[in-house]
């Protein structure tokens, strides 16, 4: 049985953590692949909104069971809040969530020194969501981690303590103002990774291969965007792990030939927290209206979006690096009412036009060549058959198959999960 993937396109905030509660219903695993709480996954339905930073989205189903695969790098503090916030829904955690010996730790020292490294980069800092992410992911490769399997060990906290020492002293190092009292984190460290060791914890890899052999229908959900792949995406302003397909591969021990339907999400326009190259950002009232109508605020940090066009040229490469097979459309409602909406095609680059994504997009080297299409006055968000689309959103849609050369299965027409029409 093929294992489907559900992959943002754009700089993350496509509204993934919707479409993969629309889609649950088909699923009997969801499995979450890398990232950590820098990821703010928002669903919506029954009149409540639900942020959801580590836990995959399909919890809210009864049916479904949920891995944290071994991709994923676990803050207990952060995670135990989400348990929390969950409490109230009656949702059986233990049966429905299960969590790879092999997912990293984030200790409160990764974020300490996530804090210090972005204080010193000063007007270069990246824009980071200080969670400790890039300095977990660094010990990971460093070959310095601590895994939730680690927490089974009696020494455990012998590892703590070394690798805590470690991250103090590389603090130090940076030489910034950064006030902490790190025995009041670690007692609220300490606390939840208590009540982390008493959750289902497994061997990820082995589990997803027995539940493939018995037919199980898994759909890995990742978490960003692929322009923020730390590979493929707009680097040094990426996240730290690979968002792109490749990574639901090795986040989750699952095999390359394993892949099936590889499902798309972008926004009906464009937008980006935080540092980096945004060719299409656009600095006037259509931009203004973006954001206002698509309350566009990061889920995690709360942080205000940059709003763009669309932006074809690095749409299509992320669809190729991905292997998309099917696209979903999120926010068509929010560009109602707008009499033009405008399509980035190409660039213009060191005197020449181009297709493609290039090396740097930085303001100084690309300047966006735009394409002009009809907008659509209609107010979408009661709308429920494909049928009632307005046609020159029907042409809109039509425009970006073709560039694309990928089916736009789905368009979202607002935030509940009853707001999804089906093409």
């Amino acid at each position: 049985m093929a294992v489907d993937l559900l992959l943002g396109l754009q700089w993350g905030d496509e509204g993934k953590g919707k479409i993969v509660d629309v889609l649950t219903k088909h699923y009997d695993i969801i499995a979450r692949f890398q990232g950590g709480p820098n990821a703010g996954h928002t669903l919506e339905f029954d009149g409540i909104k639900h942020v959801l930073h580590t836990i995959p989205s399909g919890i809210f189903h009864e049916k479904a069971i949920n891995v944290v695969g071994n991709g994923v790098v676990i803050d207990p503090v952060i995670f135990c809040k989400e348990l929390r916030n969950l409490e109230k829904f009656n949702i059986d955690i233990p049966g429905r969530l299960l969590i790879s010996r092999k997912a990293h730790l984030i200790l409160p020292t990764h974020r300490l020194l996530d804090a210090a490294s972005e204080a010193a980069k000063g007007k270069a800092k990246i824009g980071s969501t200080l969670k400790g992410i890039g300095p977990t992911y660094m010990d990971k490769t460093g070959r310095n981690g601590m895994r939730v399997g680690d927490l089974e060990l009696d020494r455990w906290k012998e590892k703590y303590r070394a690798l805590a020492n470690k991250h103090e002293a590389m603090i130090h190092f940076y030489d910034v103002d950064i006030q902490y009292n790190l025995k009041e984190l670690e007692a609220e460290f300490f606390a939840a990774v208590e009540a982390l060791k008493k959750m289902s914890i497994i061997d990820s890899e082995e589990y997803l291969y027995q539940a493939q052999q018995a037919k199980k229908k898994i759909l890995a959900e990742g978490a960003q965007g692929s322009m923020l792949d730390i590979d493929f995406g707009t680097y040094p302003y990426v996240t730290s792990s690979n968002t792109t397909a490749a990574g639901a591969c090795t986040g989750l021990g699952v095999a390359p030939n394993a892949i099936g339907e590889v499902y798309g999400i972008f926004k009906a326009y464009a937008t980006r927290v935080g540092s980096g190259p945004f060719p299409t950002e656009l600095f006037d009232e259509d931009g203004a209206t973006m954001a206002r109508v698509g309350n566009e605020f990061g889920a995690t940090t709360g942080r205000p979006r940059r709003c763009g066009w669309l932006d074809l040229v690095a749409l299509k490469y992320a669809v190729r690096i991905n292997g998309v097979t099917q696209l979903m459309m999120m926010k068509a409602d929010v560009l109602s009412g707008m009499e033009k909406i405008k399509v980035c095609t190409g660039y213009h680059y060191q005197g020449q036009q181009i297709t493609h994504l290039p090396y740097n997009i930085e303001a100084e080297n690309v300047t966006p060549i735009y394409k002009e299409l009809a907008g659509w006055q209609k107010d979408l968000t009661g709308l429920s058959k494909a049928s009632e689309l307005p046609e020159t959103l029907n042409q809109y849609i039509a425009f970006l198959e073709k560039e694309l050369e990928v089916p736009i299965k789905l368009v979202s027409v607002g935030p509940d999960r009853t707001q999804t029409i089906e093409r």
